[in-house]
């Protein structure tokens, strides 16, 4: 090893005496400083290497603690996805949908800030931290920050971290920019097998004129997507005895979910810069997202199964330990039970001929458009410097859904007047996989009763048009001072106004029809009906799984929702039935929220001897105007609230450099979370279950707060090497607490009231459908729960240690030749959550099987969902020889989440708790020429499955999550 990569640690201790000793002077301090950014303006991003290197001299020259991802070359972040860009850096966690990364958690949270150049960005929905990440492809993001440690300037609004995308500046460029890329995605499990495109393309320059500087930069890019996932559930939530008295958990639900999402994303971002003088810089930004994703997913269900408790029994059975839980009444030990693992459900002849074979549509789409503009200045004029902008931040979603539920009418059974018909089951949940399929007996469907419309019933019709538009304007000066003092070099300062705004406009139409004389036979609408995906066992190679069957075609809802409510219409009226309507406005889910924020901020950054940062505070102060709708006795009324709400939030940043290459950082700051805006809302909306409580907004709801600590060491041992460690502390209060009034049940029959109003509590829903909590047949109409989201008493902490390591070979070609080309980047992150007074309730049929066991009044608390205690990523890469590669396995432990299919209520009461998952992601790219290169990408290489448990970590498996593997072939030219 040459001298330059060795660490002498008599010369370190040596140097940190003498620092301590003596302090250094000011102006050797902002040489050391100017000198790193010299070093960064000097970096050429060509490669691996160097985007690692150029990454670390922008982390040591910061003054709080931030982690930095750049391309390592043009649009050629290190994956496709920017979820899972982030996903290397140290501190964060990502969630997938269908195998595709959408939430990002830093430390532990989704509480986090997005900004694009700075500027903050608008969702979809109604949530906070901004534009989804599977909206804006990485191949127009040039650099990634996250910033961990606010300061003063830093805009409030973030529990785990700040997020900024940056483009690349005209100005900055060296030589003209011109470069393509065109690629195909596939995924191993899509029904067609096809290629999906991507396009990306970069054009930029810059002139000198007699004007001054000029200059531009457009980026562009095009993806299609088609992605799949196959999700298997099994509900085992109830409670049967044996003749020879044993308690078990017999079979109550089965669904075969294919979730299938094609998106077509359109992404284009420009920068104008003109620099008239050294005094002015003049910049105009724009970004333009566009995303349609079509949702064509089908559900096979298994219903009406818990009617026949105690009738089919099953085959064999498996031992669930459902461990223990902390909850109001301390910890609860649940104890152990036997639970339904192998057995045949029969299809049976009299009372309700169960179990129901449904069949479904999910077309829950989402058409979304985001623009973000910029316009601004920097300036410099005598000891003055700083940004004068103004921004433009919007979002308009439309939510278009058209899912529709037949009901399969085996003709080997007898059939009544009920909406329903009986189908025999198997089941094999042994192994790890939630199978069922058409048992083979003698009343069961043959292909050819499966796939004829005739057997076939209209059951559900649910459509909606909703639509969402978010935006925030900005106005914002940030002004720095140089100062002529010993200590303290600059003193910035800032204002900032900004205006947020949301409207949510809910159209829906719901139909349930529950008799087969009100329900049309598939044979009178038969150009609309399709077989249903035959390649469920792609994934896992199962055997037992419903292969043939029905469903009204999901890319006809998608594509011509009017034409298949014509057909549906038509043959309604075959059978002398009203006709299905379009969806129609919401009224009780209409909210347009508006928000109204000034800030003010002054800093001070100080420099002396081995010590650098910067201390001051953030005023705020937020005006909050909330309009909604409230529907009494069919009367539809606007109701108008305001609030309001000021907070001074503290920051401070110190970094101690002990020596060229260690350093120490410390941080402190006050931060807050403001709430969701339908937490805000005075409007409430219905779902056609009967268990999710109907939410009445909080206008009066003010943020949590947050205080943040943490402190971190640092070690840059070698170019592009570093290892650090560091321990981040968070406290949170005035947390988001849920009130809920549960609808009285009737103990005997356990009905609720099927009419308004609900004097026995909770809120007369008059789309759901009474399920289990009203007599068989009941038409839609039930009470159901409410909920209120407050401001709690209690707080929460957040704590976790995360340590990095960096280290490339390069400095090592004399001795090792071609092998010198290797690198790795590893991190790992432990993280604890703790406290909080809010818990989650068992439901009745849950609380039936604990009291059993010897647990009663059993409740959960609340954990902060998508947490996993520990993670780690290892990333090897290798770049010599015009070869660029690399290997990325991520893994992180067990999770709290409330995504698990189809459904919107949480099983037994609790979020599930996805079990620790690994996942490996490679690429590998060759040069055949300075301007032309090759490349093959492929996620999740080994096809890794999801298993989500009910209740705790290893207890039941109830879900299952089997995605695909996605590879990615294409070429890039520079011109």
């Amino acid at each position: 090893m040459s001298d330059d990569n060795k660490f002498n640690l008599s010369k370190a201790v040596a140097a940190i005496s003498g620092a301590m000793m003596t302090a250094s002077t000011l102006a050797f301090a902002q040489a050391a400083v100017a000198q790193e950014s010299e070093m960064l303006e000097e970096v050429v991003v060509t490669g691996i290497r160097a985007s690692l290197e150029s990454a670390i001299q922008e982390k040591r020259a910061a003054t709080n603690v931030m982690e930095v991802i750049q391309a390592d070359d043009i649009g050629k972040l290190p994956d496709q996805n920017l979820a899972e860009v982030l996903e290397n850096i140290t501190g964060i966690q990502i969630t997938r949908s269908a195998g595709v990364g959408t939430g990002v958690q830093i430390r532990g949270t989704n509480a986090n800030r997005t900004e694009i150049n700075g500027v903050s960005t608008v969702g979809s929905g109604a949530g906070r931290s901004g534009i989804s990440f599977d909206d804006v492809s990485a191949a127009i993001i040039s650099e990634v920050q996250v910033i961990k440690a606010p300061d003063a300037k830093t805009v409030e609004g973030s529990v785990g971290g700040t997020i900024n995308l940056k483009t690349i500046r005209p100005l900055e460029l060296n030589e003209p920019l011109i470069a393509v890329r065109v690629q195909g995605e596939q995924s191993s499990l899509s029904d067609d097998g096809g290629w999906s495109p991507r396009l990306s393309g970069s054009f930029g320059n810059n002139w000198n004129t007699d004007a001054g500087d000029f200059g531009v930069v457009l980026s562009g890019s095009y993806t299609e997507q088609d992605v799949s996932a196959f999700r298997p559930r099994a509900d085992r939530d109830n409670l049967d005895t044996l003749a020879d008295g044993t308690n078990y958990l017999p079979i109550q639900f089965f669904v075969q979910d294919y979730d299938n999402y094609q998106y077509e994303t359109t992404n284009l971002a420009g920068t104008f810069e003109w620099a008239p003088n050294d005094a002015f810089t003049f910049y105009f930004d724009a970004i333009l997202n566009e995303q349609d994703r079509f949702q064509e997913s089908t559900r096979v269900q298994a219903s009406g199964v818990s009617t026949l408790i105690g009738t089919s029994l099953p085959d064999s059975y498996e031992t669930v330990d459902f461990g223990s839980v902390d909850g109001e009444n301390g910890t609860q030990n649940l104890g152990s039970i036997q639970a339904a693992l192998t057995g045949v459900i029969d299809a049976q002849n009299d009372g309700r001929y169960d179990p129901n074979l449904r069949l479904s549509t999910d077309t829950g789409s989402r058409e979304t458009s985001s623009e973000i503009f910029s316009l601004g200045t920097n300036f410099e004029l005598g000891k003055f410097s700083g940004k004068v902008e103004l921004a433009s931040s919007t979002n308009d979603t439309i939510n278009p859904d058209f899912s529709t539920t037949l009901n399969f009418i085996n003709p080997n059974t007898a059939v009544g007047t009920d909406n329903d018909n009986g189908t025999p089951i198997e089941y094999d949940l042994s192994g790890g996989s939630l199978a069922f399929g058409i048992a083979d007996v003698a009343n069961a469907p043959s292909t050819a009763d499966l796939l004829d419309p005739a057997n076939y019933v209209l059951r559900d019709v649910n459509q909606s048009h909703d639509v969402v538009k978010n935006s925030e304007d900005a106005f914002r000066i940030d002004v720095s001072y140089d100062l002529d003092m010993s200590i303290f070099t600059t003193i910035d300062f800032g204002y900032r106004f900004n205006s947020s705004q949301s409207v949510n406009n809910d159209n829906a139409s719901n139909v349930g029809l529950r008799t087969l004389a009100e329900s049309p036979s598939g044979n009178l609408y038969a150009e609309i009906l399709t077989a249903g995906p035959d390649n469920f066992n792609d994934a896992d190679g199962r055997e037992l799984y419903v292969r043939d069957f029905l469903t009204i075609n999901p890319t006809l809802s998608n594509s011509n929702p009017d034409g298949v409510l014509a057909a549906l219409n038509s043959a309604m009226s075959a059978i002398g039935q009203d006709p299905i309507s379009s969806p129609t406005s919401s009224t009780n889910a209409f909210f347009d929220i508006t928000e109204e924020t000034n800030a003010l901020y002054a800093q001070a950054n100080f420099a002396a001897g081995i010590f650098r940062g910067n201390f001051g505070l953030r005023y705020l102060e937020t005006e909050i105007d909330s309009v909604g709708n409230r529907t009494t006795d069919g009367v539809v009324e606007q109701t108008s609230t305001t609030g309001s709400y000021d907070f001074i939030l503290p920051r401070i940043n110190l970094v101690a450099d002990l020596t060229d290459d260690i350093m120490l950082r410390a941080a402190w700051s006050k931060d807050i979370r403001r709430p969701d805006f339908d937490d805000l809302s005075t409007s409430f909306s219905f779902e056609t279950s009967p268990n999710p409580a109907a939410a009445i907004g909080n206008p009066g709801l003010e943020p949590e707060e947050v205080e943040s600590f943490e402190i971190s060491a640092e070690w840059y041992f070698a170019p592009s090497s570093m290892v650090s460690a560091g321990y981040f502390h968070k406290t949170r209060t005035g947390l988001f607490v849920g009130q809920q009034e549960d609808p009285a049940v009737d103990p005997d029959t356990g009905y609720r009231d099927l009419t308004a109003p609900c004097e026995g509590g909770g809120i007369y829903n008059p789309i759901a459908d009474p399920n289990v909590f009203g007599p068989a047949g009941s038409s839609p109409g039930v009470c159901v729960p409410t909920s209120i989201t407050v401001n709690g008493d209690g707080e929460t902490t957040q704590q976790g240690i995360e340590l990095a390591f960096q280290y490339d070979l390069a400095g090592f070609e004399d001795v090792l030749g071609w092998a010198s080309g290797f690198g790795i980047v590893t991190n790992y992150t432990w993280q604890e959550f703790d406290g909080g007074d809010s818990y989650y309730n068992a439901t009745s049929r849950a609380a039936t099987v604990f009291s059993s066991l010897g647990a009663d009044d059993v409740t959960m608390r609340a954990a902060l969902l998508d947490n996993s205690e520990n993670a780690y990523n290892f990333t090897l890469y290798y770049e010599k020889y015009g070869l660029s590669a690399r290997a990325r396995y991520t893994w992180r432990d067990a999770f709290r989440s409330d995504d698990f299919g189809s459904t919107s209520s949480y099983p037994w009461g609790f979020p599930v708790v996805q079990e620790a998952r690994g996942q490996l992601n490679a690429s590998v790219n060759y040069d055949i020429t300075d301007q032309f290169s090759v490349g093959l990408e492929a996620v999740n290489l080994t096809e890794s499955e999801i298993e989500q448990s009910c209740v705790n970590e290893g207890a039941l498996l109830c879900f299952q999550g089997l995605t695909d593997r996605r590879v990615t072939l294409g070429a890039s030219y520079k011109f």
